[in-house]
């Protein structure tokens, strides 16, 4: 498996693979729009050169930044690669002084895992639900937040 930073042309088949983790309620979808504006956000696993997982690293503020979109391939869950996604996107995070991050999430088990902690999304501060006002969902998020310190 190798990460890598997204690229213009990966837009539609990431959008394939968030979206139909957000059809499966896993995950929220995200629009072709969203992927497009925020494409140097974006960390990639490849297997063979095939798409199979993708998150972004949203930076909010000094301390803190949110990692978005995090999908994985079925064909390739429970093999490490969100995990590894997850530790790229920590390492990017670091290497910019960011010491915070934080996910809304409904596979908040998952994060634990990764060493993160429900925390109650009351605690997050007001920059975090800046973008929540174009969500569907807004203003009855159903997410869990979960956070780590670095």
């Amino acid at each position: 498996m190798k990460l890598r930073k997204a690229r213009i042309a990966d837009v539609e088949e990431m959008m394939i693979l968030i979206n139909s983790n957000a059809e499966q309620g896993l995950m929220l979808g995200r629009s072709r729009n969203m992927l497009y504006e925020n494409i140097r956000e974006f960390l990639l696993a490849e297997v063979d050169g095939q798409l199979v997982g993708v998150a972004s690293l949203h930076i909010l503020w000094s301390d803190l930044a949110e990692i978005r979109a995090l999908a994985v391939s079925s064909d390739y869950k429970r093999r490490g690669i969100g995990t590894q996604i997850v530790k790229g996107l920590e390492q990017e995070a670091r290497e910019l002084g960011c010491t915070k991050l934080f996910a809304l999430t409904y596979q908040p088990e998952f994060f634990k895992h990764c060493g993160y902690e429900e925390v109650s999304k009351d605690e997050m501060p007001q920059k975090v639900w800046t973008e929540c006002i174009n969500c569907i969902k807004f203003p009855n998020c159903d997410e869990i937040a979960v956070s780590r310190i670095l």
